[in-house]
Parts: C-alpha cells; structure tokens; sequence
C-alpha cells in the first residue's frame, strides 16, 4: 500500500477495520503511547510515573501535597491562572503528606503531582475514577485558563488541578491518592452513529438485546434486581463515619448504604439522596476502543447518571475475561422526587476509537476491580 493510501485509511474516522491490523493518527492513546508521553516529558510529575497509574487507555492523577479549601467552586477563564483564583478564594489550606479529612459539602483544590507539555494536536480530557463516583465524591480537573472543567486544550503546557466536593461521605485522602483519570486524545476523530452501528456488527457491545443506537448507544436502568435478594440497589445513608479512599475492603456495606427493592418495578428517586443501581444491560468495550458515559442527559430526566464515566478498552469483553459486564449507575435526582421504572433509559454510552490496540485490556493482571461486576459499591466496603 502507498504510503499516501496508508495514511488516509489512518485518519479515516469511519474505517474500523480489524483492530489487530489497524493503526490512526488521530484517538484516544493506548497505554504504550502513554508511556512513550511520560518518556518523553509530554507528561510530567514532581514523583515518579510508575507503570500501576497507566490504565489500557489513560491515566492515574495524584493528589499533592496541599489542599485548599475554597469558597466556592470556579473556572479560571481565558488568561487567568488556578493559582490567581485561589489568592482570591481560599479560606484556608492545610498539608496531604500525612493524610487529612475532606468534609462532605466542602469545596477544594487540589494541585495534582502531574503537570502536562502537550504537543500540538494533542489534547486530553478527564474524569473521576469509577471509585471515587461510587464514593459521590465530585471531582473535576481544572487547569489554567480553563473555560470548561475536565477539559484540557490542545497543546496545553501547565498544572493540573483537582476540584474535590465530598457529597455524601467525608473522605481521607492523602498525596498520591487518586481520585481522577486522565485521557489523551491526538487530533479531533469524529464518531457517528453509523460507525457505530459497524463497530457493534464487528464486535458486539451489548448482549442479549437490540443495540439502542441513537447519539451513542443507550442504556436502561435493571429494576429487577437479584432473584434471590430481591435488592435493585442501595442508598447512601446521611450519617456516617469517615472513607479513607486509600483502604480497600475496610467498610461494612451496612455501616454506609441501605439496600433498596423495587417489588412494584420502579423505585422513586428522593432529591439530593444518592444511589447505586446497575444498567440492565450486559455492556462490552472493544479492545480498540474505549468508551465514556455521558454524565447527565435532560431528555432522560431530571437525575444525574454517572460521575465515573471512563470505560478502559476490554471491559466487559469475553477477550479480557469480562463477559456480562454490567454499568454501575451512580444517580442523584435534581429538585423533585423521580419515578424511575425498570427497563427505563438512563444515560448513553459514547464509544470513541484509539490510535492503536493497547498492549493491555482492562481485567488482564493490571489489578482492575469491577470486570465481570454485576451491582456493585466500590471496593472500599464488604
């Protein structure tokens, strides 16, 4: 093949082809070009980079060494920097190095240990890990002249910041806690619902039912719950101890939630409570692509579905072990009381293709905690 042919099948936004062969220009960066990043300065830190933060398509940030706790949330805008608004903000700070306590309702700002040198065509975006959305801890990545939150502009070079607001649990965190994930994209590739239609022919991304494909594919809430228990999900209770995020299985499940039933096929969504539900659907993620949850959708209703929103490339895949995967669904109604019903439509998944097959997938020895999960908390409670 020409190498002009060959480069125009790479930056064709429509060609799947077969992901073993196939490589693009533009997508999402699989761990071995995250890695080559960090090699080459692209991604920085003020401590080492080891391999346990780089996922099959992006990567662990870390808190630093200092917290502020801030009046209010707030967005840098264009020319200013994250440090301007924290001089005009802070109520107080207080060091990480040897842990400290987050309070439910409280704002802060984290500086991140991880700082970016982006390239041109090189942007990123970022997103809460799936256990600290489990956790309801809101956490955004902001970053100097920043316009919108999670959102890293092409060819960036500065720090990055976290946003941290514990909503339902006070949180101890500590530097090098990892609260939020970060992915790089190179160039702008563009999806479509045909492409996607493709992709779920090729390999396919739900199981046992008609792909719902419209904006992404879609996805229903499961209000039938386990045959045995009879429990469609839990919610959080108001008054609890402290989450250390750092201690894995340490929680007794019933010391934090409250398992919920669904006898009639809906359950009613109190404002301002959170809950932990589960898609219906058995959801699968190629190996050459991962996926993102769209985080509120008012066609829907008038809730919020999932804070964590990255899916690693191989969740859910029979390849990485992962067959029957279901989406954890982190909720919150907004203002009024909301009836969900079973079977009802939540939120939508939006599929993007990486620049290559990642060297690993998600669930294959890199220690993932929800391959293969049904309903599931986070891994902090047993």
């Amino acid at each position: 093949m020409a190498e002009t042919d060959r480069l125009a099948r790479r930056d064709d936004p429509s060609d799947t082809g077969s992901p073993a062969e196939t490589e693009f220009s533009t997508g999402i960066l699989p761990c071995q070009a995250l890695a080559q990043s960090i090699q080459t300065g692209e991604i920085a830190a003020d401590q080492p980079i080891g391999p346990e933060l780089i996922q099959p398509a992006s990567l662990d940030l870390r808190l630093g060494t200092i917290a502020y706790r801030v009046r209010a949330s707030f967005l840098p805008g264009a020319g200013n920097s994250v440090a301007d608004k924290l001089a005009a903000f802070t109520m107080h700070s207080f060091p990480l190095t040897e842990g400290a306590v987050l309070e439910k309702g409280c704002v802060y700002i984290v500086p991140l240990l991880e700082r970016l040198n982006l390239r041109a065509r090189t942007g990123a975006m970022a997103n809460p890990k799936s256990s600290t959305g489990r956790l309801d801890i809101f956490t955004r990545v902001i970053t100097d002249g920043a316009d919108e939150f999670d959102r890293v502009a092409v060819g960036y070079k500065g720090p990055l910041y976290a946003e941290i607001s514990p909503r339902t649990f006070s949180v101890k965190v500590r530097t090098g806690s990892r609260l939020a994930q970060l992915r790089l994209r190179r160039g702008a590739p563009t999806a479509s619902d045909a492409a996607l239609r493709r992709l779920h022919e090729r390999s396919p991304l739900i199981a046992g039912s008609e792909a719902n494909i419209e904006s992404g594919l879609a996805l229903s809430v499961d209000l039938a719950g386990d045959p045995k228990t009879k429990i469609v999900g839990y919610r959080a209770k108001h008054h609890t101890g402290v989450v250390d995020v750092d201690r894995v299985g340490a929680y007794a499940v019933a010391d934090f939630w409250e398992p919920i039933s669904a006898p009639d096929g809906h359950i009613v969504l109190d404002p301002d409570d959170f809950y932990i539900l589960a898609s219906r659907e058995a959801v699968a993620v190629p190996p050459d692509h991962a996926a993102e949850m769209r985080a509120y959708d008012t066609l829907v209703g008038e809730f919020r579905v999932h804070y964590a929103g990255f899916f690693d490339p191989g969740f859910g895949h029979d390849s990485a072990g992962g067959s029957g995967s279901r989406a954890v669904l982190e909720v919150r109604s907004h203002d009024v009381p909301f009836v969900l019903e079973h079977g009802q439509t939540v939120g939508r998944l939006i599929y993007e293709r990486l620049t290559a097959l990642p060297d690993r997938l998600y669930g294959q020895g890199i220690g993932s905690n929800y391959q293969a999960q049904g309903l599931k908390l986070s891994k902090h409670f047993i």
